[in-house]
């Protein structure tokens, strides 16, 4: 499902860092090294269909990397 963040992300979690992530030799052969952690947080998206709702989003991020691998978890 296609889909654009509008606006900025809210309660903002970090939910596994380090060797706590189980995709982290997928994120290093992918995208580099870096200090990477999985985080969560509340965000309004806009669906290719044009409606924009309200949905737990999750993500990877590391510094100097940025966010990769967004995904909606859950409708709110």
């Amino acid at each position: 499902m296609k889909f654009e963040i509008v606006g900025e992300i809210t309660h903002v979690e970090t939910i596994a860092q380090g060797n706590g992530i189980r995709d982290l030799a997928h994120l290093r052969s992918q995208h580099g090294l870096g200090k990477w952690r999985k985080m969560k947080g509340i965000a309004h998206v806009k669906l290719s269909d044009g409606s924009t709702l309200t949905a737990e989003v999750h993500w990877y991020e590391a510094h100097g990397i940025g966010k990769v691998k967004l995904k909606i978890k859950e409708w709110l």
